[in-house]
């Protein structure tokens, strides 16, 4: 009798298995069905960058877009955590910005400020100065300087010139510094007038700085600062003072990065000492704080093992002087997407599904450290963090230790039979050295704490010459930067491979994953 149970019991067992499988089976077919018919990654892309722009944390956009992802979620019944992950002591929108040269051979200007900094008071015109170098200088020049621009040295780097009390303190012991130097090579000049047939003596050079004379030009009334900007621009933000502004001490001169062909131009022009002047609008606007900023976490229950999970994401944040198109709408969207797909194909996975728009990402992690610092119990219950933040090239490879490979081969099978122009290869890796510093990206805190951080491989199959680096935090990151085709065949290889993996009877296994160091 004993044994007759124990056979229906297997057979039940093996039934069951049996039926799960199909299920399983049943879903996939129906997410590549729904991602080839209906995908709707660009959708998600074009409200994220054409209705709500670029999303600094900080800003109403970045807000709106939390709440509109939050919402669609919930739409597509998921479960949403509006995951508190910091505060901000103020807040910041950008509005447009306009510039142009005034004289017989005008110009508009071609510019942009880093966020977080000061725009103009309405339209305003002025003539133009190139800075001073020495203290003798300034003050040649100091009672011209009220109602000017400025054109400061060095290249621009995205970011704004430094304006804390420490950058003060360094320009005050360098104009200290050239003080002496100027007088050795006054001491030179004279020795070469004297000696102007004898072997001329060479002069010492100064101290560079840009601004060198910013808080004293401050002071003397200038309207702004300009720096030569290499194109595409790139901007970021004032990451020195942010912690430290409140509304009482918000930055008040605007720092511009300007065209470096219009800079050249106008630099000419000022050294010959023409008759111009540059006109700028510049809607640089702050908000009063605090101002709190939330991860955005959509939940897609487990029905067997609620508390293991498998998680995919990017950051939802994006630099204000384009829409972040790529930088990480390339991300976020197909992770949308990939849930929206597993919905409405009717898949209840085993484990819990985690969807994660993380925020301030661009400001150093802050949203994706804030989560895994407040969720240590769940580290060992993490079968994988999926993370995209690399453009929107097609994912068309995966790479995993041997022990995932059995795993893995069985989940991937399937993303051969999708698209032919997309061919999926797996690979196995061999074991890693875990990193001990954060990286570039919302990976980096997984990473450093064991958990696993697979992500898939990308390539442009089709040539359309995508370039990182040509919309990495630059005015160019746009929507017409993405590439449909590959961003959609992502969100469903994304779908699959996740809604799989979440469906296994274990977890991942992580043996080989890292190297293992000897005691």
């Amino acid at each position: 009798m004993k044994q007759r149970i124990t056979i229906l019991s297997l057979s039940f067992l093996l039934l069951f298995n049996f039926s799960t499988l199909a299920q399983s089976k049943q879903v996939v077919k129906k997410i590549i069905e729904i991602g080839q018919t209906d995908n709707q990654t660009m959708q998600h892309l074009d409200v994220l960058t054409n209705r709500f722009g670029g999303r600094l944390i900080g800003s109403d956009a970045y807000e709106n877009a939390a709440e509109w992802a939050a919402s669609k979620f919930k739409e597509w019944g998921m479960q949403v955590e509006m995951d508190y992950s910091g505060t901000l002591p103020v807040g910041f929108n950008r509005g447009p910005w306009f510039g142009r040269m005034l004289s017989e051979n005008g110009m508009y200007l071609h510019f942009a400020t880093p966020s977080y900094t000061s725009g103009t008071k309405g339209v305003q015109k002025g003539h133009v100065l190139i800075e001073p170098k020495t203290q003798a200088q300034f003050d040649r020049m100091k009672g011209r300087l009220k109602g000017a621009w400025v054109l400061v040295s060095g290249k621009n780097t995205g970011w704004p010139i430094d304006i804390s009390a420490k950058a003060d303190h360094l320009r005050d012991s360098i104009i200290g510094l050239n003080i002496e130097i100027e007088k050795k090579n006054n001491e030179i000049r004279s020795f070469n007038r004297s000696n102007k047939e004898g072997q001329q003596k060479e002069l010492f050079p100064l101290v560079e700085e840009p601004a060198l004379f910013y808080k004293q030009m401050k002071e003397a009334g200038i309207l702004g600062i300009i720096q030569s900007a290499a194109l595409p621009i790139r901007v970021l933000y004032d990451r020195k003072n942010i912690n430290s502004m409140t509304f009482d001490n918000l930055p008040t001169i605007p720092d511009i990065k300007l065209d470096e062909h219009q800079f050249a131009i106008i630099e000419q022009m000022a050294k010959e000492r023409q008759s111009f002047e540059l006109e700028f609008d510049i809607r640089n606007h702050f908000k009063m704080g605090p101002i709190k900023y939330h991860n955005v976490i959509g939940i897609i229950p487990g029905t067997e093992f609620p508390d293991e999970y498998v998680m995919m994401g990017g950051h939802l944040d994006a630099f204000d002087v384009a829409t972040g198109g790529v930088d990480d709408g390339s991300g976020v969207t197909p992770a949308m997407e990939a849930a929206r797909l597993i919905m409405k194909a009717g898949g209840k996975p085993k484990r819990t599904i985690l969807v994660c728009l993380w925020a301030g990402e661009e400001f150093g992690l802050l949203g994706s450290k804030s989560w895994v610092e407040n969720h240590k119990d769940k580290w060992g219950k993490i079968s994988n963090y999926f993370n995209r933040d690399g453009g929107p090239t097609v994912a068309n490879s995966l790479s995993v230790p041997s022990a995932m490979l059995k795993d893995m081969e069985k989940i991937c099978e399937p993303l051969n039979d999708i698209n032919p122009d997309f061919p999926f290869k797996l690979s196995e890796r061999k074991p890693s050295e875990k990193p001990t510093t954060a990286g570039g990206s919302d990976h980096a805190y997984f990473a450093l704490n064991g958990i696993p951080t697979l992500a898939f491989g990308t390539a442009d199959p089709k040539g359309y010459d995508f370039d990182y680096g040509e919309i990495w935090h630059t005015e160019r990151d746009l929507y017409n930067k993405s590439i449909p085709e590959y961003q959609e065949h992502t969100a469903i290889v994304q779908a699959i491979v996740v809604f799989g993996i979440a469906n296994l009877d274990h977890l991942l296994s992580r043996e080989g994953y890292y190297i293992q160091k000897k005691e």
